[in-house]
């Protein structure tokens, strides 16, 4: 593919056509043309430029000006702890800041400094000697984390640029017109699937900041709100993870409505969906279909739409090489050139951990992980290990195993100190969230007996055997999902 240039696309595009929309303004193609233009001269002396800010469309314009510019973009998701942000832009180098939160990245107190302004964002620049990337380098995606030091993945431009033609083909026929962007534009899937491949189409992205869209932080998620802004902005299209589409399926369903019927497609990603829920969301007027990818791959792998649909996650896009090795599921897309700090891809097939097989239709259908990492019904990836030593930390407690995939939140089988009280151990699962970001923290807990060799919960040294621990405790675990309390504490 020759290089892309959203220049070029936006000259050929008609000049008044509105493109990128929020509640205060909207920006026409030609607008967008002379905005990025201008900026990318202001990013000329710029290396890696990261982003910090709400969903808005100056996230956009700075993200399609640094692809212009030749600049690295790194996205910062908003969720990220201080940890996380210090760690992504002392790995990449950062040397320039576009924020709507300079009072987070002044206290890390690495060396930014403000400078001035753009579009309602602080510009932050400092002084940094440069690191190492894989030539081509166009995105640095950082992932929500399986640990407290999220890996970092370099992106080509072409790459991406690759997934969102494959989507706008897999989509052409459909009737959208205008998309509503619901995830966070630092997600890759939104940024890829949910910006470039409208806007390849010519359509209208709608760009609130995610407080209107029903986001509330710690505080879960309001679907009612989520659903007047779909009517209000008479969107076609939508991503969303599993817990979103589960939460909103669950309002209409209490509210005896129907979706809005504006609505044409709804793309489900970022975790496992139960067909249970995707039938349900239909009956009540949500077009939603599967779909499956990685960061590493470049967002969008495979995806069901109408007239092509069935109970796995799609059929591959036309750019993806997927095979099934030993039973997991191998992928090869030229987004993928290696992670930060490592030595760079080799541009073979990526080891995806999923395992899986291809039907004679060719759809994907997917089995579970093959190692211990937990995908939340948010999305979010956490090595269980992560939250089990903040809980440690805390002498009170005396083993711990999280639990947590495909749930909204995370629970814990704890085993308290000897003579230790069930509300110090409240207190200390308090204490242990404190110290981890949002989506990493335990909703929940219930107590086991000590793990040990002698009752097959641990091996000879003492470490928990996590299958056997999830296995004795599965009823347990099942009631405790099942209780208004847990869903109160995370929606």
């Amino acid at each position: 593919m020759s290089h892309f240039s959203w220049l070029a696309e936006l000259a050929a595009a008609d000049p008044n056509q509105a493109l990128l929309i929020s509640d205060t303004s909207q920006w026409r193609a030609a607008e967008i043309r002379g905005e990025i233009l201008s900026l990318k001269e202001r990013l000329v002396m710029c290396r890696v430029l990261g982003v910090l800010a709400d969903n808005s469309p100056a996230w956009v314009l700075a993200d399609l000006a640094a692809h212009e510019a030749g600049v690295v973009h790194l996205p910062l998701p908003g969720f990220f702890s201080a940890g996380q942000l210090r760690h992504a832009l002392e790995q990449t180098a950062t040397d320039v800041i576009l924020t709507d939160q300079p009072e987070r990245i002044g206290a890390l107190d690495i060396g930014f400094s403000i400078i001035g302004d753009w579009l309602g964002l602080t510009w932050m620049q400092r002084v940094v000697e440069p690191v190492a990337l894989p030539a081509g380098t166009a995105k640095i995606s950082f992932t929500s984390g399986s640990t407290g030091a999220p890996k970092g993945v370099c992106l080509s431009g072409d790459g991406l640029i690759d997934t969102a033609l494959a989507v706008r083909e897999r989509l052409s026929d459909l009737p959208l017109r205008h998309h509503l962007a619901v995830l966070p534009l630092a997600l890759l899937l939104e940024n890829v699937a949910g910006i470039y491949a409208p806007l390849l189409r010519g359509m209208a992205v709608h760009l609130p900041p995610l407080h209107e869209l029903g986001w509330r932080g710690m505080a879960g998620f309001d679907p009612g709100v989520l659903e007047a802004a779909v009517r209000r902005t008479e969107s076609s299209s939508m991503i969303l993870v599993p817990e979103l589409l589960k939460a909103w399926t669950a309002f209409l369903s209490v509210a005896g409505r129907r979706a809005s019927a504006a609505l044409s497609f709804v793309a489900v990603g970022g975790a496992r969906v139960a067909s249970e829920l995707i039938e349900e969301a239909r009956q009540l007027g949500i077009p939603a279909y599967q779909g499956y990818g990685l960061t590493e791959g470049g967002s969008v792998l495979t995806l069901n739409r109408p007239g092509d649909d069935a109970d796995g996650v799609g059929r591959p896009l036309r750019h993806v090489r997927i095979a099934i090795r030993e039973g997991e599921v191998m992928v090869r897309t030229q987004a993928f050139l290696g992670y930060l700090g490592a030595a760079a891809g080799d541009n073979q097939d990526f080891a995806t951990g999923d395992l899986g097989d291809l039907d004679a239709q060719g759809h994907l259908h997917l089995a579970g992980r093959r190692k211990n990492l937990l995908i939340t019904s948010y999305g979010r990836n956490i090595s269980p290990e992560w939250p089990e030593a903040a809980l440690l930390a805390d002498p009170r407690i005396l083993q711990a195993v999280v639990v947590g995939d495909g749930q909204p939140a995370l629970s814990a089988i704890l085993v308290p100190m000897p003579g230790v009280s069930p509300t110090a151990i409240d207190l200390a699962v308090k204490g242990a969230n404190e110290t981890l970001p949002d989506y990493a923290r335990i909703a929940t807990w219930i107590p086991g007996e000590a793990f040990t060799a002698a009752n097959g919960l641990a091996t000879g040294n003492g470490r928990p055997v996590r299958d056997r621990v999830v296995e004795r405790y599965a009823a347990a675990l099942s009631a405790l999902h099942a209780k208004e309390e847990f869903r109160d504490a995370v929606l």
